[in-house]
């Protein structure tokens, strides 16, 4: 065995070839980390939904006096030391999904097993861009892309690639509707580009993602190109409003290109009036997109999947497994109706790499994305689906429902909550609570009382929600996609609300 690697002090960590030299240091490492993580699940994360800490006393925590990151490393150091540098500065700072009072964005705790795949995954490292690079990992992702087009209902056409994220599953989507959709619709030979891509309409609701926006401004489009439609009063987009605003938009002389539809929005939780959307973008000739990165994993459950229709019928869906199929981030997905439009879109042929047809050569998964090289995203979700099966999923997606259905029937009983709306459509519950005595209070000061409650509650530990904003108004949102939580924790999460809300009222009036 080489002794070139001796300079460091871990030298069989680095050089694990001889299993005589390395086996035993690479397993006692194993075994640390297994043991540190641990450690932090039932310390640190089972101790409180997140760190009390303002930015700046996080800062300060995390970065010493100075407050600003240190020089990189000079020279080697053993893995112990590292280990216990991460306890000492990283673990006490998480975010802490597992916590059941984690009443969160849409950051569900992984599971056990997610995290197991994705350990495996980095260990083999299979490159999912050419096929020689990650063969396996080419295989893996057909297969989760296969059982993600069932959930979806796309048909034996469908194809789909896995993502970073709903954020660049929505751009590459609207990528797809300009070079495919936009260019037959305006009778070009090769995508649009340039003054081509003036004068088209792309709608959606005034509660879509920010992605669809922001993806709309980097494909070059100008920025009157979304046109924003207001939803109704459960924060839905409909049909006969969308119709509406393709009829003005054509009499102006403008080319209506798609509808960007949402099953589960970010604040709400709502789903669009999709088979009416659907109707109308085939009345009028619009490509259908529907973003249900939060909400797709609802069609799982045969008792809930009616909650999240119309997916069938889209041209283009963003589904996002490390929200409600309870992954380790990152893991997302694009699914579309026809194989050959991501294709047609995305595929270049650099010189070094060579492909053939479709039929006759390996599957190079980079000729169907954005990206080139991809980290082996669908292990972890392929051995998570495994090892629940989509019923087991389904039990913990239906917890979840459940739960919040329970938080907003509170705060329909309760006087001194009010949600909005006051049925979930899914899991998203957005409440407001003023104590008894204070029902009077002018607008903004109810807004200032929110905003306060959250925090207390964050500095308090007992639970965890955000804000959002709702008809100018500000509200608490809880995301209930914690399988760990229970009905106890949202009494003990309300209760606290209540207790903190008399001494909150107090500061403000300073």
């Amino acid at each position: 065995m080489s002794d070139r690697f001796d300079w460091h002090p871990d030298a069989g960590l680095i050089d694990v070839r001889d299993p005589a030299r390395s086996r035993e240091d690479l397993e006692a490492l194993g075994e640390a980390v297994w043991r540190e993580a641990l450690d932090w699940l039932y310390t640190e994360a089972m101790r409180r939904p997140v760190s009390g800490d303002s930015y700046p006393q996080a800062r300060d925590r995390f970065f010493g006096i100075t407050g600003a990151p240190s020089a990189a490393p000079e020279d080697p150091t053993t893995w112990t030391v590292v280990l216990d540098e991460f306890r000492r500065r990283v673990a006490p700072a998480t975010f802490n999904a597992q916590h059941p009072g984690s009443f969160s964005y849409f950051t569900p705790p992984p599971l056990a097993m997610s995290i197991a795949g994705e350990t495996l995954a980095q260990w083999i490292n299979q490159g999912v861009d050419v096929f020689h690079a990650g063969p396996v990992g080419a295989f893996v992702e057909e297969e989760v892309v296969a059982w993600l087009l069932g959930l979806a209902g796309l048909g034996d056409e469908g194809w789909g690639v896995l993502t970073s994220g709903g954020v660049m599953a929505n751009i590459m989507a609207l990528a797809v509707a300009r070079d495919v959709h936009l260019a037959r619709v305006r009778g070009l030979p090769s995508p649009p580009r340039g003054r081509d891509l003036d004068g088209v309409r792309v709608y959606a609701s005034d509660q879509a993602h920010f992605s669809i926006g922001r993806g709309l401004d980097l494909l070059g489009f100008p920025p009157e190109t979304l046109h924003v439609v207001e939803s109704d009063d459960r924060f839905r987009l409909n049909g006969a409003d969308v119709s509406g605003a393709i009829s003005k938009d054509r009499g102006a002389g403008l080319v209506p290109l798609a509808i960007a539809a949402v099953a589960g929005y970010t604040n709400t939780g709502s789903v669009d009036r999709v088979d009416e959307l659907a109707d109308v973008s085939g009345e009028e000739g619009l490509w259908l997109h529907v973003d249900a990165a939060y909400g797709g994993a609802a069609r799982l459950s045969l008792r809930d999947a009616s909650r999240v229709p119309g997916l069938e019928r889209a041209d283009t869906v963003t589904i996002d497994p490390h929200k409600w199929f309870f992954q380790a981030y990152d893991v997302g997905a694009l699914l579309v109706r026809r194989r050959r439009d991501l294709r047609a879109t995305f595929h270049r042929e650099p010189e070094y790499y060579r492909s053939g047809t479709l039929e006759h050569e390996p599957l190079h998964w980079y000729q169907y994305s954005m990206e080139g090289t991809r980290r082996f995203r669908g292990l972890k979700l392929w051995m998570s689906w495994k090892h629940l099966g989509s019923r087991g999923l389904a039990r913990l997606i239906e917890q979840n429902l459940d739960l919040a259905a329970y938080l907003a029937a509170r705060c329909r009983e309760e006087s001194d909550l009010e949600a909005v709306p006051p049925e979930p459509e899914l899991a998203v519950v957005c409440f407001r609570h003023v104590p008894a005595g204070h029902e009077h209070l002018p607008p903004e000061r109810v807004d200032a009382l929110q905003r306060a409650l959250q925090r207390d509650l964050e500095v308090g530990g007992e639970g965890w929600v955000s804000t959002t904003t709702l008809d100018g108004r500000t509200f608490l949102r809880a995301g209930v996609v914690n399988y760990l939580s229970s009905r106890s924790d949202v009494d003990r999460m309300l209760e606290a609300l209540r207790t903190r809300s008399e001494g909150v009222l107090e500061q403000l009036d300073r």
